[in-house]
C-alpha cells in the first residue's frame, strides 16, 4: 500500500507543479514516453491537436485530446524524445520543441517527428494549449 501511495504521489507531483515552462515540458515529456495522455494534456480545459490521423480542427476538450493522443501514441514504441527548444515567445505564451524517435508498433523502422508543443500561462500554471506534429 505505502509503495502505491508513493507512486501516486511521484507520478501526479509534475502535474501540480508547472510554475516554470521548462516544469510543464519536462511533465510532458515524462507523459510521453510513458504513453500517458492525460500526463501530456494535464489540466488544460481545451487543446488543439494536429496529428496524424486526426483531422485539424478547432481545440478540442479535455477528454477528447486525452482519448485522441491515447489512440496515437498506442500505434507506436518510444526510443527517444528530447527536448530540442524552449522558448516564452510573450508573456503568458511558450513553445516547446520536441524531437521524437520512435517504431511504428510491428516494424523496425525507425522514424523521427518534430513535435511543438504551445503552452500558455494561467493562474500560475503552464498548461497545454496546442500540440503539433510535424513529420
Amino acid at each position: 500500500m505505502k509503495a502505491y501511495l508513493l507512486y501516486a504521489a511521484l507520478w501526479t507531483a509534475p502535474l501540480a507543479a508547472q510554475a516554470t515552462l521548462d516544469d510543464a515540458a519536462r511533465a510532458a515529456q515524462r507523459g510521453w514516453l510513458a504513453h500517458e495522455a492525460e500526463a501530456i494534456v494535464g489540466q488544460s480545459p481545451r487543446v488543439v491537436l494536429q496529428i496524424p490521423g486526426v483531422d485539424p480542427s478547432a481545440a478540442v476538450s479535455r477528454a477528447q485530446a486525452v482519448a485522441l493522443l491515447s489512440r496515437y501514441l498506442h500505434a507506436s514504441q518510444e526510443q527517444g524524445l528530447e527536448i530540442v527548444a524552449l522558448r516564452e515567445m510573450e508573456a503568458g505564451r511558450g513553445v516547446v520543441e520536441l524531437e521524437r524517435r520512435y517504431t511504428v508498433r510491428g516494424t523496425r523502422d525507425a522514424r523521427r517527428e518534430t513535435v511543438f508543443l504551445g503552452f500558455r500561462l494561467d493562474a500560475g500554471r503552464w498548461l497545454l494549449s496546442e500540440l503539433r506534429s510535424a513529420l
